[in-house]
């Protein structure tokens, strides 16, 4: 058994200050797509991850096309992974002679390509379908045709409905400010 080889081309970006579950959002958007549609979803991210990400991917495409004799439109990428790098520890300080520290997390970002299939035309959109026959009208029997003046009016009318008076609160007597002693 033969086993065989896949070009796999990769650029990697080391100690990029930004946290590493901020960059793996915008990561996990481009994996398993080709490249063209990779720099298009990135350059619509508004994430600043987006930036850095769509560099380690220009470097990529540009080691397969340098290195290995590739065309970069027909390249899918294969994995986009963020690792944390180290973290750069600062400290403020802060009231009562107290310090708070402040992280700053680097990561590093690997893009790696495999050639994918040609990207062929745009398939044709299927045709619209035939527009449906329009329902034919049937003719009315005659009987129906000769409504009595009565008859329309009784359709066209809405009888009038009752309406009741509106609610009124019963009134208690009015008690007098004055007692009847005095």
């Amino acid at each position: 058994m033969s086993a065989v080889e896949t070009q796999e081309v990769r650029a990697v970006a080391k100690w990029v200050r930004m946290s590493p579950r901020k960059a793996r959002l915008v990561a996990d958007h481009i994996r398993g797509r080709s490249v063209p549609e990779a720099r298009t979803v990135l350059a619509f991210t508004q994430r600043a991850a987006a930036r850095e990400i769509e560099k380690v991917l220009r470097s990529a495409v540009a080691n397969a096309e340098a290195n290995h004799g590739l065309i970069g439109d027909n390249l899918v990428v294969a994995a986009a992974y963020v690792d944390e790098g180290p973290v750069m520890k600062r400290w403020r300080a802060r009231a009562r002679g107290r310090v708070a520290r402040i992280k700053k997390p680097t990561c590093h970002i690997t893009v790696k390509l495999v050639p994918g299939s040609e990207p062929a035309a745009a398939p044709a959109p299927p045709p619209p379908p035939p527009p449906a026959p329009e329902p034919e009208e049937t003719p009315k029997p005659a009987a129906e045709e000769k409504a009595t003046p009565q008859a329309e009016a009784d359709v066209t009318e809405k009888p009038e409905r009752k309406r009741r008076a509106p609610r009124t609160r019963k009134e208690a007597p009015k008690k007098s400010q004055t007692s009847p002693d005095s």
